[in-house]
């Protein structure tokens, strides 16, 4: 023990001169790692108290209070420790406090007079606070007072007072100050005065009123009336909207769960009623989708808020019962928004995203009911809706009932095929593609392909729906409509699949089909909505080889898919994700059975065969191609959008090409650069579960062969940690496991904060889990991993742990054959003797081999081997006599005098 005393000594006494010399970093480094080395009580609370006057020096007010606090902790009467405090206090502003600490400190010494001048100063500075606070009150009124101020002119003034009241809002002081002053009411007259700049300052301070608070959010919900917000949600200017929509998604926030900042138990009743308001809310939001009036982008606000408040955010949470509310009430609603056709008489305002929407929504109200009867009654809504349209209204009724069935097809495909049954739909379908009214025909097509779409219904649409769309392609005069026959198509000749012999059409029209795609997807004079589905043709297309060669060697037609990934319409990212999927061959592949193969070749049965273009070499070229035309940054900006339209399953495909793309250690740098680390880390946090694992295993790529520091600069790094420890996990695949500890033994080996954050994660069972593997490369990684991770203090405890085998194991791993191991193990044994030396003591009583194995380390022709026995039995040596004693009585010395005398190995 007396060795460790004189080093934390030493170090205190270091940083004390680093202190002087104005190096405060320095020195808080050094009491910090004094800290690591002291237990002694009195000991430990001066280096707490020294820690607080670097954290003073280096303004980081937070961690000076808390060390001055655990100093005081220990000796309530540390004037020293006390001063420190309120000096923190004072500069994180809870200035009541700190004048408590200095009255403290002037008890124990009333003769210091910088005591006494340090509460003088502090005292009126607290005079001063009381005085702008009431000035804040004059401040409230004067701001509210220019804003309301018609005559007032000066558009600068006002827009500094509406900034003043936003960033006021945002600080609870001051959003309290708002709210007792009458703000709400005056608030609501900058809402009612339809003036864009005014309603954008109000209801970005009401989201500051709001946020986190429930009983204000509850106050200012009863007082501006749900009917006014949905109101102001649906006006013609986007970004008023679009606020709009932000406070409503932070008003859910604080009504379902509120930080409960302003809330200890006596407002239970409170607490029931709120979800009252919570229905209000969604009833006005429902009604505002078919409110004729709203704005086209009002509407998809309010798709994509119920989206995000309604269904259940985890399986975990047993209670559905919001989603069966809106079902109820409002299924019929969400409906009309998804069977609206365009420019007929009459109908609603939509954009082209709100189709998608309504198709998300109504598949997450699907995902979320618990039970047939319930999934029974959805589907009933489904086909009376369905039906009240299609029967006695007409040609229009008709054409909406078919929108309806695509509307469902993309959203919960179960009830959409249910509604496809009905009598006389698939008829309807088909006759209406052949109508002479483009509008028409469009949604006859598309309700087509959507079908085509799910496989229950191919067969009978081959069979009439092939010669139909043949027809439309050859002999339509527009565009608009040859390219989504030609999507029907390329949906029905891709039944086969990846398999290259299963090809319904006659050789050489798929490419035909697919160069016709590429000159529609580069022409820029037909709109987005179409060239949209170019891509969809190109989605199926590319499933067979020699289309995905022809595609990468087109680079206008590449850039012009990014771009379209890119633009406002956003239900294009699936159809954009699956054709780089098939382009980088990143789907699973099926590995057939050798036996079955040589039955089937036998029984004359047909076998999948693979593309001679679909080879490992070619498919590495392709991503070549794609990386130069920019298919990163693209990917990153589909990560990035908000959008209803990036599904989990859309995630796993983006997740799957990543993982293509950095397969190669070259171009994973690349990949860094143009942002795809920083994309991946949202990938592999949310989403499916191969979609997570295959984006944490990218990440893994990435971690191992580049400087993680600058892959995943500032914080990013410690995001990183948890998918990193996702692979770990025994349902991965033994690569997964092995690309893991690779990247985690990289960040173990960087900083104690990574190495405290992974086992945060609780990363360290599993890792000494994968020391037994079988396989030597994991075993050696989860070793390696393990020596990296040792730096830490709580793992070196580990090891002296009662009933624990980790000391045995790392002491015979050192005698292994294989020498990697034998490197990580003794690097292990080296470090854990040297930080703490208890270790030394136990090192003989694990196994009666020790000797010879420490023996074996130090006759090795390794020299990394042999350093690493020295500095084993150096510690050992020094650490207790009676080790020093046994290591005497051996062959030791004669060893260890033979190697001293080698001039080759200093």
């Amino acid at each position: 023990g007396a060795r460790r005393q004189v080093t934390a000594e030493q170090l205190r006494a270091r940083g004390n001169a680093l202190f002087q010399a104005g190096d405060h970093g320095a020195a808080l480094a050094a009491y910090t790692e004094a800290l690591s080395l002291s237990d002694a009580g009195p000991e430990r609370a001066v280096l707490h108290r020294n820690r607080a006057a670097c954290y003073l020096k280096l303004e980081d007010y937070t961690k000076a209070e808390a060390d001055a606090t655990k100093a005081i902790e220990a000796d309530g009467r540390d004037v020293k420790a006390l001063f420190r405090r309120s000096q923190a206090l004072q500069q994180l502003g809870h200035l009541d406090q700190a004048v408590s600490d200095l009255q403290r400190c002037v008890s124990l010494e009333p003769r210091n007079k910088a005591f006494q001048e340090a509460l003088r100063a502090l005292g009126s500075s607290m005079h001063e606070k009381m005085k702008t606070m009431s000035c804040t009150d004059s401040k409230v009124e004067q701001m509210f007072q220019i804003l309301l101020d018609l005559d007032e002119k000066d558009a600068d003034k006002k827009q500094k007072a509406a900034q003043n009241l936003i960033v006021l809002a945002r600080e609870e002081a001051g959003a309290e100050k708002i709210f007792q002053s009458d703000g709400v009411r005056l608030l609501m007259q900058l809402l009612d005065t339809a003036k864009a700049d005014l309603m954008l300052a109000a209801l970005r301070t009401l989201v500051g009123l709001c946020s986190g608070h429930r009983s204000r959010t509850m106050a200012i919900l009863a007082e501006l009336g749900a009917p006014r917000l949905s109101a102001v949600l649906g006006v013609e200017h986007e970004q008023v909207s679009l606020a709009a929509c932000n406070l409503l998604h932070v008003m859910f926030d604080s009504l379902k769960e509120g930080l409960q900042k302003d809330f200890r138990g006596k407002e239970d009743a409170v607490v029931l009623d709120s979800s009252r308001d919570l229905k209000l809310l969604i009833k006005h939001l429902l009604e505002l989708l078919v409110l004729e009036g709203a704005s086209a982008h009002g509407r998809d606000n309010a798709l994509n808020l119920l989206i995000k408040v309604v269904p259940r955010k985890s399986p975990k949470e047993t209670n559905n019962s919001m989603s069966l509310w809106v079902i109820d009430q409002g299924l019929k609603k969400i409906l009309e928004v998804g069977s609206t056709v365009c420019g007929s008489l009459g109908s609603l305002p939509v954009t082209e995203n709100s189709r998608m929407s309504t198709s998300v929504l109504l598949s997450k109200l699907y995902e979320d009911l618990k039970c047939d009867a319930e999934r029974e009654n959805f589907h009933h809504l489904c086909e009376d809706y369905v039906r009240s349209w299609f029967e006695g209204h007409e040609l229009l009724g008709k054409l909406r009932a078919i929108q309806t069935v695509s509307c469902l097809l993309q959203g919960p495909s179960d009830a959409g095929n249910r509604v496809l049954e009905l009598e006389g739909i698939m008829d309807s379908v088909l006759s209406l593609c052949a109508s002479v009214c483009e509008a028409h025909q469009l949604v006859a097509v598309e309700a087509l392909i959507h079908a085509a779409d799910k496989a229950k219904r191919a067969s009978f649409i081959t069979a009439n729906g092939v010669s139909l769309l043949k027809e439309i392609y050859k002999h339509s005069e527009r565009d608009s409509i040859r390219i989504r026959a030609l999507v029907g198509l390329c949906k029905l000749g891709s039944a086969g699949g990846t398999d290259f012999s299963m090809k319904q059409f006659a050789e050489g029209s798929t490419m035909k089909l697919a160069k016709q795609c590429r000159k529609w997807l580069c022409n820029e004079a037909i709109d987005a909505g179409t060239r949209r589905w170019a891509v969809e043709g190109l989605a199926y297309l590319t499933f067979d080889a020699d289309v995905k060669e022809e595609f990468v060697e087109d680079k206008a037609a590449m850039q012009a898919m990014f771009h379209l990934a890119q633009s406002e319409d956003r239900s294009v990212l699936y159809a954009v994700a699956s054709t780089l999927v098939n382009c980088t061959n990143s789907y699973d592949h099926e590995e057939p059975d050798p036996q079955m193969l040589e039955l089937a070749k036998y029984a004359k049965q047909h076998i999948p065969e693979q593309h001679p273009k679909d080879k490992p070499e070619f498919v590495k070229r392709r991503v070549r191609k794609l990386l130069m035309a920019g298919v990163v940054s693209a990917l990153a900006c589909m990560v990035k959008s908000e959008n209803p339209a990036l599904t989990n399953s859309c995630r796993e495909l983006i997740s799957r090409v990543f993982l293509a793309l950095v397969e190669e250690a070259e171009d994973r740098g690349g990949v860094v650069a143009q942002g795809g680390g920083k994309a991946l880390i949202p990938l592999s946090l949310e989403g499916t579960e191969v979609g997570q694992t295959k984006a944490a295993q990218a990440l893994a790529k990435i971690t191992i062969t580049s400087n993680p520091e600058m892959a995943f600069p500032g914080e990013r790094i410690y995001e990183v940690v948890r998918p990193l420890v996702s692979l770990l996990h025994l349902q991965r695949t033994g690569l997964e496991n092995f690309e893991g500890l690779m990247a985690l033994t990289n960040l173990a080996g960087i900083s104690e904060r990574l190495r405290q954050k992974i086992l945060k994660e609780r990363a360290v069972p599993m890792i000494e889990g994968y020391m037994f593997e079988e396989h030597e490369l994991i075993r050696l990684a989860a070793t390696e991993c393990m020596c990296n991770m040792a730096m830490s203090k709580e793992v070196q405890e580990l090891f002296l742990a009662e009933g624990s085998d980790r000391l045995k194991l790392m002491v015979l791993y050192s005698g292994e054959e294989d020498e990697k191991l034998r490197r990580a193990a003794s690097g292990t044994l080296a470090m854990l003797t040297t930080l703490y030396p208890p270790i030394c003591k136990r090192i003989p009583q694990v196994t009666v081999h020790w000797l010879e194995i420490l023996q074996a380390l130090l006759l090795s022709p390794s020299t990394e081997l042999q350093h690493r026995g020295t500095v084993v039995v150096m510690n050992m040596m020094a650490a207790a006599r009676e080790v020093a004693e046994q290591l005497i009585a051996s062959e030791m010395l004669e060893i260890l005098s033979v190697l001293a005398k080698d001039k080759d190995k200093p």
